[in-house]
């Protein structure tokens, strides 16, 4: 059991005629994320949202929504949540393992949200067993089970002491690349502009590590939240420039250039590079400095 955090599904995983009770807790979260109400501009009052009627255009309180399918133009039929209830398939506590695959065999495309699966305290050593024998293995499993309300394929694979459990995209929700594609001309690089692209890349290999990627967006949203509470203004950000093809060649010869050249320097860590901005977290940062420009506010207000 996962401390201080709640399951969103609780279950069994099946894997021959071995099962274990197991547990999904969510693996990422957007709750730290800075957010924003919809605010009335006249009044400065928060705007409540309201069901109303299409056609009457009366309010439709809780008790009377239901779901509906659009068969024509302004004709439904009603969908009752129960009905919806009733077509889940019965297997709607099992993740029932299907096979076990090579971990890179499932396209990136298909990935839709990571939970993590922890056994329950009856069944550690028969998760145990499964999650040590994937990992000298060196495969994942591919298991089928209904997950809120829906039937989900998950790809799980060891991580830890536990396992990650990854729901899938179904094939009919993942686009055609080829139509995302089809308008792009074929360009074949070559000569120096492809020599000095690979050589640009080379000085900037590097190891994945996001504990040093800073989400700017949210940063941005701090420094916007607390200059409105402070009464000034963010300056502009620059405008990109797009290269031009005429001109590619010559930024790529500078930009070989200057990565050299920043090669030479002494290489900064990220915790140095941080340090030197005195920035806090952007969620956490921005709630302690709104908190505290607020109170000053009111002081003066007072």
């Amino acid at each position: 059991m996962a401390s201080g955090m709640r399951a969103q599904w609780k279950g069994f995983l099946k894997f021959g005629e071995v099962s274990c009770g197991v547990a999904l807790y969510t693996a990422a979260s957007t709750s730290d994320r800075i957010t924003f109400n919809t605010i009335n501009k006249a009044t400065g009052n928060r705007v409540n949202r309201i069901f109303i009627d299409s056609e009457t255009e009366d309010p439709v309180p809780k008790e009377l929504q239901t779901k509906g399918f659009e068969i024509d133009n302004g004709q439904y039929i009603i969908i009752d949540p129960e009905e919806v209830a009733a077509t889940i398939p019965d297997s709607n506590k099992t993740l029932d393992i299907e096979a076990f695959i090579p971990c890179l065999d499932v396209d990136d495309l298909y990935f839709d949200k990571p939970y993590y699966l922890t056994p329950d305290k009856m069944s550690g050593d028969a998760f145990a067993a499964l999650r040590d024998g994937m990992a000298k293995s060196k495969v994942a499993a591919i298991a089928r089970a209904v997950l809120f309300r829906r039937m989900r394929t998950v790809l799980i694979h060891p991580h830890g002491k536990g396992l990650i459990a990854i729901t899938l995209n179904y094939d009919y929700e993942v686009r055609s690349s080829k139509k995302a594609f089809e308008e792009m001309p074929k360009i074949k690089i070559q000569g120096e502009m492809l020599a000095l692209a690979k050589h640009i890349i080379g000085t900037k290999k590097g190891e994945f590590d996001p504990a040093t990627f800073e989400d700017r967006y949210e940063a941005a949203l701090a420094d916007l939240v607390k200059a409105k509470i402070e009464g000034r203004s963010l300056p502009k950000p620059k405008k990109v420039e797009v290269s031009k093809p005429n001109d590619l060649l010559a930024a790529l010869r500078q930009s070989a250039g200057m990565m050299k050249a920043a090669a030479e320097k002494p290489k900064r860590t990220a915790a140095n590079a941080n340090a030197g901005t005195g920035r806090q977290p952007a969620v956490r940062g921005a709630a302690s400095k709104t908190a505290s420009s607020r109170s000053a506010t009111q002081r003066k207000a007072g």
